[in-house]
Order: C-alpha cells, then structure tokens, then sequence
C-alpha cells in the first residue's frame, strides 16, 4: 500500500494550517489504507508506539523515519524532526 503524488500533494497544500508530525504520520497511515497494526507490521514498530508518535507522546526521530519509508512520505515533511 502506498500514497499516490496526487494524494500526498493535497495532504500537503490543503489549506489547513501546518500539522505536526504526529499529525502528517496519521494522515499519510490513513491515506494509505494502512491501520496502527499494519504499519506496525511494515515498519518494525509496535503498534503503541505508532499510536504515541501520531498522538505526538513520542517523536523520536528513528522511528518517525521509519514509518515515513514505509509510507513513502515526502523528505520535506521529515525537515521540521
């Protein structure tokens, strides 16, 4: 499962304020088709500490890479870790 150019642009430039990246891993999950446990399976994470970097409890940097490589999100999201 992966998230088209087309959708990443308009989960990027969608008029809504800037999320954190807590908040961009949940949407590129969801718009992926992936639940907590799926990606959790695809990255090598457990699926509470998935949950505790979207809820923004946990933003370590490894981790937060690793998921964005399974979801194939853009780099430039990566920029504010």
């Amino acid at each position: 499962m992966t998230i088209s150019t087309n959708n990443a642009a308009a989960l990027g430039n969608s008029g809504m304020p800037p999320v954190g990246i807590g908040e961009a891993v949940k949407r590129f999950r969801e718009a992926s088709g992936y639940s907590i446990e799926d990606l959790a399976v695809t990255c090598g994470l457990t699926d509470v500490e998935i949950s505790r970097i979207e809820t923004g409890e946990d933003v370590d940097p490894g981790r937060v890479k690793r998921i964005a490589a399974a979801l194939q999100m853009p780099a430039s999201i990566l920029d504010s870790l």
